[in-house]
Protein backbone atom coordinates (compact mmCIF):
# COMPACT_ATOMS: atom_id res chain seq x y z
CA UNK A 1 0.00 0.00 0.00
CA UNK A 2 0.82 3.71 -0.91
CA UNK A 3 -0.16 6.91 0.88
CA UNK A 4 0.08 10.04 -0.92
CA UNK A 5 -0.88 13.12 0.39
CA UNK A 6 -0.69 16.41 -2.14
CA UNK A 7 -0.30 19.98 -0.96
CA UNK A 8 1.00 23.38 -2.11
CA UNK A 9 -2.25 24.37 -4.00
CA UNK A 10 -3.87 27.77 -3.69
CA UNK A 11 -5.06 30.93 -6.20
CA UNK A 12 -2.92 32.64 -8.17
CA UNK A 13 -2.80 35.44 -10.85
CA UNK A 14 -1.82 34.23 -14.45
CA UNK A 15 1.93 34.52 -15.01
CA UNK A 16 2.54 33.63 -11.68
CA UNK A 17 4.27 30.45 -10.05
CA UNK A 18 3.28 27.73 -7.21
CA UNK A 19 4.97 24.15 -6.21
CA UNK A 20 3.18 21.05 -5.26
CA UNK A 21 4.09 18.78 -3.36
CA UNK A 22 3.30 15.20 -2.69
CA UNK A 23 4.26 13.04 0.43
CA UNK A 24 4.47 9.41 0.34
CA UNK A 25 4.44 6.81 2.51
CA UNK A 26 3.75 2.77 2.79
CA UNK A 27 6.18 1.56 0.12
CA UNK A 28 9.66 2.58 -0.27
CA UNK A 29 9.71 5.60 -2.06
CA UNK A 30 12.61 5.08 -4.71
CA UNK A 31 11.43 2.06 -6.11
CA UNK A 32 8.83 3.10 -7.81
CA UNK A 33 7.89 5.83 -10.73
CA UNK A 34 5.70 9.02 -9.53
CA UNK A 35 4.09 11.26 -11.45
CA UNK A 36 1.19 14.30 -11.50
CA UNK A 37 -2.37 14.62 -13.19
CA UNK A 38 -4.81 17.62 -13.44
CA UNK A 39 -8.39 17.40 -13.52
CA UNK A 40 -10.19 20.85 -14.85
CA UNK A 41 -14.02 21.05 -14.02
CA UNK A 42 -15.92 19.05 -16.70
CA UNK A 43 -13.22 17.53 -18.22
CA UNK A 44 -11.40 14.24 -17.82
CA UNK A 45 -8.51 13.69 -16.03
CA UNK A 46 -5.52 14.18 -17.96
CA UNK A 47 -1.62 13.31 -17.59
CA UNK A 48 0.93 16.10 -16.73
CA UNK A 49 3.80 14.81 -15.47
CA UNK A 50 6.12 11.53 -14.81
CA UNK A 51 9.37 11.10 -13.19
CA UNK A 52 11.21 7.27 -12.99
CA UNK A 53 11.92 5.98 -9.27
CA UNK A 54 15.31 7.29 -9.38
CA UNK A 55 14.74 11.12 -10.75
CA UNK A 56 16.68 10.64 -14.12
CA UNK A 57 14.00 10.42 -16.63
CA UNK A 58 10.72 12.78 -16.55
CA UNK A 59 8.51 12.58 -19.30
CA UNK A 60 5.90 15.76 -19.74
CA UNK A 61 2.67 16.67 -21.39
CA UNK A 62 2.76 19.01 -24.03
CA UNK A 63 0.76 21.65 -21.83
CA UNK A 64 3.52 21.09 -19.18
CA UNK A 65 6.52 21.91 -21.37
CA UNK A 66 8.59 24.23 -20.61
CA UNK A 67 6.52 25.54 -17.86
CA UNK A 68 6.32 23.06 -15.30
CA UNK A 69 9.40 20.54 -13.81
CA UNK A 70 8.75 17.47 -11.93
CA UNK A 71 11.12 16.52 -9.21
CA UNK A 72 11.23 14.32 -6.38
CA UNK A 73 13.59 14.31 -3.28
CA UNK A 74 14.11 10.19 -2.10
CA UNK A 75 15.59 11.19 0.76
CA UNK A 76 12.11 12.85 2.02
CA UNK A 77 9.74 10.85 -0.10
CA UNK A 78 8.11 13.33 -1.48
CA UNK A 79 7.70 14.51 -5.50
CA UNK A 80 7.13 17.98 -6.54
CA UNK A 81 5.57 19.88 -9.20
CA UNK A 82 6.74 23.57 -9.69
CA UNK A 83 4.67 25.44 -12.03
CA UNK A 84 5.90 28.46 -13.47
CA UNK A 85 3.89 30.95 -16.04
CA UNK A 86 0.13 29.68 -14.58
CA UNK A 87 -2.59 30.19 -16.98
CA UNK A 88 -6.15 30.33 -16.27
CA UNK A 89 -6.14 26.94 -18.50
CA UNK A 90 -4.02 25.32 -16.20
CA UNK A 91 -7.26 25.77 -13.11
CA UNK A 92 -7.67 22.53 -11.88
CA UNK A 93 -7.26 19.41 -9.20
CA UNK A 94 -3.86 18.28 -9.44
CA UNK A 95 -3.65 14.70 -8.03
CA UNK A 96 -0.24 13.06 -7.44
CA UNK A 97 0.06 8.86 -8.24
CA UNK A 98 2.32 6.32 -7.79
CA UNK A 99 3.31 3.28 -10.56
CA UNK A 100 3.74 0.69 -8.44
CA UNK A 101 4.11 -2.39 -10.21
CA UNK A 102 0.94 -1.37 -12.33
CA UNK A 103 0.27 1.95 -14.09
CA UNK A 104 -0.93 4.38 -11.80
CA UNK A 105 -1.96 2.03 -9.32
CA UNK A 106 -2.36 4.49 -6.44
CA UNK A 107 -3.65 8.32 -6.33
CA UNK A 108 -3.77 11.15 -3.84
CA UNK A 109 -6.67 13.20 -2.50
CA UNK A 110 -6.01 16.27 -4.52
CA UNK A 111 -5.38 20.21 -4.39
CA UNK A 112 -7.07 22.56 -5.86
CA UNK A 113 -5.12 25.39 -8.39
CA UNK A 114 -6.93 28.24 -9.30
CA UNK A 115 -5.19 30.53 -11.65
CA UNK A 116 -6.71 33.97 -11.80
CA UNK A 117 -7.00 36.03 -15.06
Amino acid sequence: QVQLVESGGGLVQAGGSLRLSCAASGRTFSSYAMGWFRQAPGKEREFVARISANGGVTYYADSAKGRFTISRDNAKNTVYLQMNSLQPEDTAVYYCAADVGSIWNYWGQGTQVTVSS
